[in-house]
């Protein structure tokens, strides 16, 4: 990474303003692990951080004659990451194919993280249990529970408030509940105290 100070990096926006391309990819170089971290914290995947790094620095590129040099790139480059983040979770909201893989994928990920304390046998069945669920009230259990987002954080991401957010949580675990409670298994029971502390 290369790092650049204020007063090199208002130089460099001005020969960006001018279509200078060096200029454009010392700054690319600069800030692009930075971005792509925060990326990955977001979207759980490479190939998604990518193409949307990608998709930023185009929009960097095709509106460069509007930036300001004067104010802070980072927070301007932060500002545009995040909208294309809350772009792609609300045409994953929209669209149920890809719904399912993104809710598939993170709970993959979940899974994989606790199979060691639950088993995998555990693990399938309390992903069975979570697949049953009506597409939207799966993402919000998985945004929420699995991966530990706020409500704030999930209103954003899926464009529904905290009210409609709530009522999904509380009906996922009345469901799970009543999915186990026929299950003498202990083992289930333990799924459950990790789900719903």
């Amino acid at each position: 990474m290369v790092n650049v100070n204020q007063a090199d990096e208002q130089v460099l926006l001005l020969q960006l303003k001018n279509g200078d391309e060096r200029a454009f990819e010392i700054l690319y170089n600069n800030y692009k692990l930075r971005i792509a971290g925060n990326l990955f914290k977001l979207l759980k995947s490479e190939d998604l951080v990518k193409e949307t790094l990608q998709e930023l620095f185009f929009k960097i590129w095709e509106a460069r004659t509007q930036i300001d040099p004067e104010k802070s790139f980072k927070s301007y480059l932060f500002r545009i990451a995040e909208n294309l983040v809350h772009d792609y979770y609300r045409k994953v909201a929209k669209d149920k194919r890809l719904l399912a893989k993104v809710v598939a994928s993170s709970s993959e990920l979940y899974l994989h993280i606790e199979e060691d304390l639950l088993g995998k046998e555990e693990a399938q069945k309390l992903q069975q249990a979570i697949d049953l669920m009506p597409p939207q009230r799966k993402m919000v259990f998985t945004l929420c529970k699995l991966e530990g987002k706020s409500y704030k954080e999930v209103e954003e991401i899926m464009g529904i408030n905290a009210k409609t957010i709530s009522s999904h949580m509380l009906q996922a675990n009345r469901f799970l509940r009543a999915y186990f409670k026929d299950s003498a298994a202990l083992t289930v029971s333990l799924v459950l105290s990790v789900l719903l502390k």
